[in-house]
């Protein structure tokens, strides 16, 4: 194992080293939070599906495809879908809006009324989606070191914590970037044909396993549409995702370079499954089906791969981990502290300095937070269904409401994040947690609700409107006047 323990200590000194160069050049709030909104098409593709394909579509796309076959692709696949569909219709609109989160788009759409409440309920998705990844770096470590599952959960924590505090979204795109680049390698280039020759092939795996490992739909249609309204709608509206479109540097590359990263998305999927097809062949009998991706690591690659490819679940994590992270510590301090506050101190020569320190804190604050809360927390899959159930069920429709239905009001929008997020969580106390029943019927009735209300209350000021399709149009007028009043030479 000392090849492997080397390739690992490796990685994880260059991630580190990554988030020090990062902090070298985020000198200012936009670089800190967006990169600038600098990022070209690959640099783009490649962070936007490392963020996406995080402990869950790996480990747990390839437990899905121990347990069902080649069908247990379908909750990566509607990752993938989700993350096309946004790309394709949405990207390029909200790119243009300049902006640092959804409740930021909320505020400009509604007219500055709905930011607060959106985003508490935003803070509490991203939050949970990095507790739930910073869990999985405890198996990962488990399997490399048999380390205890505190220090585990410590160790990988704080690797992420350190070089997100450091370089912002500058550190976490230059190490997505390579986590990316390791997955590929890793999943598809090794693991996928290894496990493959393992089994026997395609031939041996039909003739060892039932037809029903075969059937595309064998997980069952109304699980497939779950996992739609779940994942393929938390992709059009999540902080961490909505933070990766602005880091783009036009429209052009949201919306293409999304598209080729969604793509991606639908062959690891696919990978992810025949994987966990294999080693249902090899392991028939293992008691846990997300125990399949470590077992066949462990006991099938040769040495130095069986290294890399527990990176590549480790840089799953990480990219996960770290998207969560920064996009929880944003929501924390521009949608939560500094309204509470009541308003935003700056120095005198401008946002870059006092606002980049703030932020860095607030990532530091909420990874301590992230730490503490993994290492208390014991039901993963349960924590994560709740953020969401709140998520979609709560914000998907006042989002897509805004960007898409002009008659949408601020009283309709509001209404319907709490009828819809108070409908679900009553709902998953009544039914449980995992149930269908909470995401079906709190997303209708937030719906209901964000009709009914805003068409029975006075319809969004116009001015409001105006300044609204200017930002879609990729201007800001305020900012124009501000720049104009700063050219006018001053009177002698």
């Amino acid at each position: 194992m000392a090849v492997d323990y080397a390739v690992i200590v490796v990685y994880l000194a260059g991630m580190l080293a990554m988030g020090w160069w990062g902090m070298r050049r985020a000198k200012s709030k936009s670089e800190f939070l967006v990169a600038g909104r600098r990022l070209g098409p690959s640099m783009y593709s490649g962070t936007m599906a490392a963020i996406v394909l995080g402990g869950a579509s790996t480990i747990g796309g390839v437990g899905l495809g121990y347990k069902y076959g080649l069908s247990g692709a379908w909750m990566v696949f509607t990752i993938g879908l989700g993350l096309l569909a946004l790309s394709i219709f949405f990207s390029a609109r909200i790119a243009r809006l300049k902006v640092y989160t959804v409740s930021e788009m909320l505020d400009l759409r509604y007219g500055g009324r709905a930011g607060l409440i959106t985003g508490v309920v935003m803070w509490a998705y991203t939050l949970m989606l990095a507790v739930t990844s910073t869990i999985a770096y405890a198996t990962i470590f488990d399997v490399l070191f048999d380390m205890n599952r505190t220090v585990a959960i410590i160790l990988g924590g704080s690797i992420v914590v350190a070089y997100s505090t450091l370089g912002g979204m500058w550190s976490i795109t230059l190490t997505d970037m390579v986590q990316f680049v390791v997955k590929t390698i890793g999943v598809l280039l090794l693991l996928l044909p290894i496990a493959v020759v393992k089994a026997g092939g395609f031939a041996e795996m039909k003739a060892q396993l039932p037809t029903e490992y075969f059937a595309p739909f064998g997980i069952g249609g109304e699980t497939i549409f779950t996992y739609v309204l779940i994942y393929t709608f938390g992709m059009l509206i999540g902080q961490d995702i909505w933070q990766r479109v602005f880091t783009a540097r036009d429209d052009k590359v949201a919306r293409w370079g999304g598209t080729v990263a969604g793509t991606y998305c639908l062959a690891y999927a696919l990978a992810g499954a025949v994987i966990g097809t294999a080693a249902k062949v090899l392991y028939p009998n293992l008691a846990n089906a997300d125990d399949a991706f470590a077992t066949i690591v462990k006991d099938e690659l040769p040495l130095g791969v069986r290294g890399l490819v527990l990176a590549a679940a480790l840089a799953a994590v990480m990219s996960t981990s770290s998207g969560a992270l920064i996009a929880c510590a944003t929501v924390a301090n521009n949608d939560i502290w500094q309204r509470l506050r009541g308003a935003v101190t700056r120095r005198a020569d401008g946002e870059a300095h006092d606002e980049v320190k703030g932020n860095r804190m607030f990532i530091l604050v909420m990874g301590i937070a992230v730490i503490g809360i993994a290492i208390a927390l014991n039901n993963v899959v349960e924590a994560l269904t709740v953020a969401y159930n709140l998520l979609v069920g709560g914000l998907l429709v006042p989002i897509l409401g805004g960007l898409l239905w002009k008659r949408g009001t601020v009283y309709g929008a509001l209404s319907s994040v709490v009828v819809g997020g108070v409908a679900v969580i009553a709902l998953m106390w009544k039914f449980g947690i995992l149930a269908n029943e909470p995401i079906y019927y709190g997303l209708l009735a937030s719906l209901v609700t964000y009709v009914v209300v805003s068409l029975a209350t006075r319809p969004t000021d116009e001015a409001i409107l105006a300044n609204w399709r200017e930002r879609l149009a990729g201007r800001d007028p305020e900012a124009e006047q501000r720049t104009a009043q700063e050219s006018v030479p001053a009177t002698p």
